[in-house]
C-alpha cells in the first residue's frame, strides 16, 4: 500500500514542526527536523504501511530531533556559541553537567526507545497509553521499561 506524502504533509506537517520546535528550541533548526521527517516518509513511501499516522509522525519526529542533538553534542556547530548557550541556561553548570553525564551513562544501557518513551513521558507529559500507542507496545511494557530506567538511575546515583 502507498502512502501519500504530500497529504500527509499537509495534515501533519504542522504537529511534527511543533514537536520539532519543542525538542530543539530553535525554529531553523526544527524547520530543516520536519522536513527530514517527510524525507524519511518519502524515502519509505512504496513500504510504508501506516495505520495511525499522527502516531508514526511524530515518533518519527522525535527521533529525527533526537538524532540531530546528539549529532550536535558529537560536532557542535560553532563551539563557542553553543557552549555560551549552555552556560546561560544553566543554573549551575558544574551541576547540569553532572546531570548530562548520569543520563549519558542511564541511557548507553537502555535501547534508543527508552530514551524516546522517557522524554514523551517525562518531558512532554504524554500519558503512559499515548506512550504506548506511539511505540505500538502495551502500557505495561511502557511502564516496565521507565520502572527499569528509574532503577539504573538510582544504582548510578547510590554509586556516585
Amino acid at each position: 500500500m502507498s502512502t501519500d506524502v504530500h497529504q500527509f504533509y499537509e495534515r501533519y506537517s504542522p504537529m511534527v514542526l511543533r514537536r520539532c520546535r519543542r525538542l530543539l528550541r530553535d525554529e531553523e533548526e526544527a524547520a530543516e527536523a520536519m522536513q527530514d521527517v517527510f524525507v524519511e516518509v518519502l524515502r519509505r513511501e512504496e513500504s510504508l504501511n501506516v495505520t495511525s499516522p499522527s502516531s508514526f509522525l511524530y515518533r518519527t519526529a522525535t527521533n529525527v530531533c533526537l538524532n540531530r542533538l546528539r549529532t550536535h553534542k558529537r560536532r557542535p556547530r560553532d563551539p563557542v556559541s553553543e557552549l555560551i548557550e549552555r552556560i546561560a541556561v544553566a543554573p549551575e553548570a558544574e551541576t547540569r553537567t553532572l546531570a548530562q553525564r548520569t543520563l549519558d551513562r542511564i541511557f548507553q544501557r537502555e535501547p534508543a526507545s527508552t530514551r524516546v518513551m522517557a522524554v514523551m513521558h517525562l518531558v512532554d507529559g504524554m500519558t503512559l497509553a499515548e506512550v504506548a500507542a506511539a511505540h505500538d507496545m502495551s502500557v505495561s511494557g511502557v511502564r516496565k521499561r521507565l520502572r527499569v530506567l528509574k532503577a539504573s538511575a538510582a544504582e548510578l546515583q547510590g554509586a556516585a
